[in-house]
C-alpha cells in the first residue's frame, strides 16, 4: 500500500510504486506506461479534486492481486463525485479546456475502472 498527503508533490511516488509492482508480476513495458499513466492520473484527482490539496487529508493506493488481474484502488477522503456525468473529453467544446482528461485516459489504458464510495475510490483494473 503507497499512503501519500494531499500534496501535488507526492504524485512523483507513485513512479517508485509502480515500478516495485512491475518487477514483481514481471509486466511488460507498454503495460508499465499505461498502469503509471493511469495511476498518475487517479492519485492527482484524488490530491487536487477530492482533498482539494488538504495536505491534513491522505490519499492511499492499494494493490489487489485478482489472478489474472491486477486492481489498484486508489481513495480519497473527499465527499466523491458524479462520475456518471463526467464531461467528454473529446467533444469538440472540450477539446481546448485545461485538464478533464484522466478519467478518459484510465478508461483508455485500463481493462476497466470502477467506482465506489460515491467516487471517493477509484478502482482501476488491468489483465496480467
Amino acid at each position: 500500500m503507497l499512503k501519500l498527503n494531499s500534496d501535488p508533490s507526492n504524485v512523483a511516488r507513485v513512479e517508485t510504486f509502480v515500478e516495485k509492482v512491475v518487477a514483481k508480476y514481471c509486466i511488460s513495458p507498454d503495460m508499465y506506461g499505461n498502469i503509471l499513466i493511469s495511476l498518475t492520473e487517479a492519485v492527482t484527482n484524488a490530491i487536487t479534486h477530492g482533498n482539494h490539496s488538504d495536505s491534513n487529508k491522505t490519499v492511499s493506493v492499494r494493490l489487489k492481486d485478482m489472478g489474472g488481474k491486477l486492481a489498484f484502488r486508489i481513495s480519497d477522503e473527499g465527499e466523491g463525485f458524479d462520475y456518471d456525468n463526467i464531461p467528454d473529453p473529446t467533444a469538440p467544446e472540450n477539446l481546448l479546456k485545461i485538464g478533464g482528461r484522466g478519467v478518459f485516459l484510465m478508461r483508455q489504458l485500463s481493462d476497466d475502472v470502477l467506482f465506489h464510495d460515491n467516487g471517493s475510490t477509484v478502482e482501476i483494473q488491468f489483465k496480467l
